[in-house]
Order: structure tokens, then sequence, then C-alpha cells
């Protein structure tokens, strides 16, 4: 039988690669949802080439378009996730979460009650609500499958085995800064930091990486999903980006977990499980092997990372505080209104406001609270800078 299975995000790089994978694979599964935010063209393709009876979109132009498209009115089209009730009437078999941006956290917290796994890649659903994220999956008896290649590494080292880690470490391949001098990088121009030497992202993320607060999500990730201390979390610089975690445990053994810089194994991996399918990776590169060239994180290239000292060591609204002025801080790098170092300066004196840190005080309590906080947070962080 035909596992089913349903893709939020599936014009996004994650939702390409995976859906890659199931037209290799396309005897096991039967693709029954597959949503997008503006890119109508695309998914209306998708659809056809998946045959997929159920399309989300939430653009309401985009909407109208496809809507439009969408002639023989064979497919079922919505314009938000309010229909999941209508499109599922039992539990499908997998879920992948790869919407990005806070804007993805309601998706995902609410389509987990359908679906028997779910694979996550969107950091705002773990970042800023990892206490609903995993009260519904505990509910639902729903499986949880990190995807970013850091968690899903650490994840497959542990092999449910929390208890006696005693050191984590994630790497950073330093981005597309890594060998640009700090006095080089006041003029740093927009279409060098976008050149990340190892991975092909989005702008946003590749901007994240330079600044390396892609690596704090992380941490803040990892300490969420694996309920373990800032304290015994630690990022590497790993150029090569071959080598994905390292995992210490406190009987004196360290699992080092290394795959080819592609986002394909990850997404394979759960989306299989127990060595259901052969994944045809590279050979073993020595080269690499015998060069991993481990580094300590350079606090003057990379400033933000001294807040890993200032987090609440439980979850907290404090945490979409950061992710929402960072991508605000960001979106205003893109647009160029701001410098690419006004990124960490803003950022380093908009989190010391009193309005902002006393939310390192609160819990997340429902989704909305978190997406109206993210709102307020975003447009006074342009206020500040612009």
């Amino acid at each position: 039988m035909k596992k089913k299975i349903a893709i939020l995000g599936s014009t996004s790089s994650i939702g390409k690669s995976l859906l890659e994978i199931v037209k290799q694979n396309k005897n096991d599964f039967d693709v029954v949802l597959l949503t997008a935010n503006t890119n109508y063209r695309d998914l209306l393709k998708q659809s056809k080439v998946f045959n997929v009876k159920n399309l989300i979109i939430t653009n309401k132009k985009s909407y109208k378009k496809l809507k439009n498209l969408n002639v023989k009115k064979h497919i079922k089209i919505y314009n938000d996730f309010e229909c999941l009730n209508k499109i599922f009437n039992k539990k499908i078999d997998y879920v992948m979460s790869s919407i990005s941006g806070i804007g993805g956290l309601k998706p995902t917290h609410d389509i987990i009650k359908h679906t028997k796994k779910i694979a996550i890649a969107n950091k705002e659903a773990i970042i800023c609500g990892w206490p609903l994220i995993n009260k519904e999956l505990i509910k639902n008896k729903t499986n949880f499958i990190p995807v970013d290649s850091e968690h899903f590494s650490i994840w497959y080292a542990l092999n449910n085995n929390k208890k006696n880690i005693e050191k984590i470490y994630i790497t950073a391949s330093g981005g597309p800064l890594h060998k640009v001098p700090l006095s080089k990088i006041k003029n740093i121009k927009l279409n060098e930091v976008l050149k990340h030497p190892n991975w092909n992202m989005g702008k946003k993320i590749t901007v994240d990486s330079a600044t390396m607060m892609n690596k704090i999500f992380e941490i803040i990730e990892a300490r969420n999903i694996f309920d373990i201390s800032y304290k015994n979390l630690s990022i590497l610089i790993h150029p090569k980006s071959y080598v994905h975690a390292l995992v210490k445990f406190n009987n004196g053994m360290t699992k080092i977990i290394l795959h080819d810089t592609t986002m394909k194994i990850p997404i394979f991996n759960s989306l299989f499980s127990n060595y259901e399918k052969t994944y045809k990776s590279s050979d073993l590169d020595i080269h690499k092997l015998n060069n991993l060239d481990f580094r300590k994180v350079d606090f003057k290239k990379y400033p933000l990372t001294k807040i890993l000292k200032d987090l609440p060591n439980k979850p907290s609204l404090f945490e979409t505080v950061i992710i929402s002025i960072n991508d605000e801080l960001v979106n205003l790098y893109l647009n160029k209104k701001i410098k690419f170092l006004d990124i960490q300066a803003n950022f380093l004196k908009l989190i010391k406001l009193k309005e902002f840190r006393k939310y390192k005080k609160n819990k997340p309590k429902n989704v909305e609270k978190i997406l109206k906080l993210s709102r307020y947070v975003s447009v006074k962080t342009k206020t500040f800078c612009v």
C-alpha cells in the first residue's frame, strides 16, 4: 500500500528535493496535499506530475490566478490552512513542514494531529513554539524527525538515547565571509554576502550564515529538541561542511556524523525508516576526512554568537523576539536600507531593550500570542532602524 504524504512548502528547496525523491520511488507514495505561498505555477506543475488533488496557496492574488488555471475543476484549491479537517478524514503517513519563516508555525502545529510522522524543517516552529509543538506530538502520538542536517545528525547519533549526553557540537561552515578579513567586512557588497561556498540556499538563510545567526538558531533548536542545557552545546567552525554534528557521551565515547553536503540525505532518511531503501551517496571522501579543520568561533567576526550566554534556560517568548528582530533586519539589509554590519549592531542594541527582555520570563502559551508578538517586534525593529 502506498504511503500517503503531504508537503507544506512544496515549492521550497526542501519541498522540491523531497519531490525528487518521491519521483524516484513513485510506486511507494501518494501525495495528497501540496502547499505554497505565491508560486502558483510551480505548485500547479507539481500537482499534475504527482496527481495531487488538494492544493493550498496562501497569497490571495496567487490563489485567484491558480483558480483561473484550474479549468477542469478537478483539483481542490484552498486559500488557507483552515481546510485541513476537510482534506484529512484519517491520519496520513508523513508530513514534511518546509514553509519558511514564522508563517510556518501555525500550519506545522495544526497538521500534527493529521499525521503519523512529521519531519520539520521550519526553524521558527521549533524555536518559537516548541512547547506547543511538543505537546501536540505527545497528545497525538505523532513521531517527529528534525530535518536540518545538524539536528538530523544529532538525532541519528543519539538513537533515542538523550540521557547520557555530555556535549553536543554543531558545526558551522563559517559562511560566505569565512575567508574575508575582518577589516574588509565593513564595506562588503551584498552579492559577496550571498555567495555561500558550500550550500545553495535562499538569500535570507545565506545572510544568516554570514552573521552566524543561523547557528544561534540551531543551538536553540537543539536545546529544545534534545532537552539539553546551553552549557552542553557548542559551535565548531568546520569550513568543509562534511561533518554535521559531534555527540560526546558520558562514557567517554564520541560519535561524529558526516555526509555529503546535500539536504537530500536527511530528507531521504526522514521519509524512509529502518533502511527501507538505499540512498546512493558518494564514497567516503578521504581528502576531506584527513583535513576536517575544526576551529573555535571568532567572536570578533561573529559577534552575535555572544548572545548564547544571555538566553533563558527554558523556552520563552524571548526566542520569538530574537527571530523577529533578525528577520526584519535581514529584510532591511536585502532591500538595501541598512548595511551588513548594521544587522549585528542593531540586533545587539534591540535585544537590550527592557520591553523585549521582559519576554524572557514569559512562556509560549498559544500560537496566536507568538504571531502577535512577532508582528509587534518587526514593526518596532523597522522603526528603530529606518
